[in-house]
């Protein structure tokens, strides 16, 4: 399966220069928890999220009207491509500890967002045919992402 099965093509964008209050507002009328930001190519040069903007606010003491999303944002997000393989984007999430992955072409053109909830409403029970995605792929995945220490994360007998 390819993320572009998957992948959610409306994705909202915003810019480096956008204000967080701007960004925040964004991120409530799409009801979506991040966003790829975008230079004026459409190329995408970062990611933020509403953990993002919580954080910015709560430790500089300042208006989220005076701060940039991009003194905020992650750089250089891991990305992946519309005609990649569904597990290896989930490789990323797990291995990368994401829950999101802008979608961009080889330009690094924006093209939409893979989130693990796109893949879990897109994931099958494996009843023995071997669906292409199944609920124990993104199970696995999830598990990866919020496992924080080793020795917890170690299957238990129970």
């Amino acid at each position: 399966m390819l993320i572009s099965q998957i992948m959610t093509r409306s994705t909202k964008a915003c810019s480096p220069d956008m204000n967080l209050a701007q960004a925040t507002e964004l991120l409530w009328t799409a009801a979506c928890g991040a966003l790829p930001v975008v230079d004026s190519s459409n190329k995408v040069t970062g990611i933020i999220t509403d953990r993002d903007i919580c954080i910015a606010l709560g430790t500089r003491n300042r208006l989220a009207s005076e701060l940039t999303v991009e003194q905020a944002m992650s750089a250089s997000p891991y990305v992946c491509h519309a005609g990649e393989d569904i597990h290896t984007a989930l490789t990323t999430m797990r291995e990368r500890k994401i829950r999101r992955l802008p979608v961009v072409t080889a330009e690094g053109t924006l093209q939409g967002m893979l989130c693990a909830s796109d893949v879990l409403l897109h994931a099958r029970h494996d009843d023995g045919t071997n669906p292409e995605l199944s609920y124990e792929n993104i199970v696995s995945t999830l598990k990866g992402i919020y496992c924080h220490s080793q020795p917890m994360c170690a299957s238990s007998p129970h």
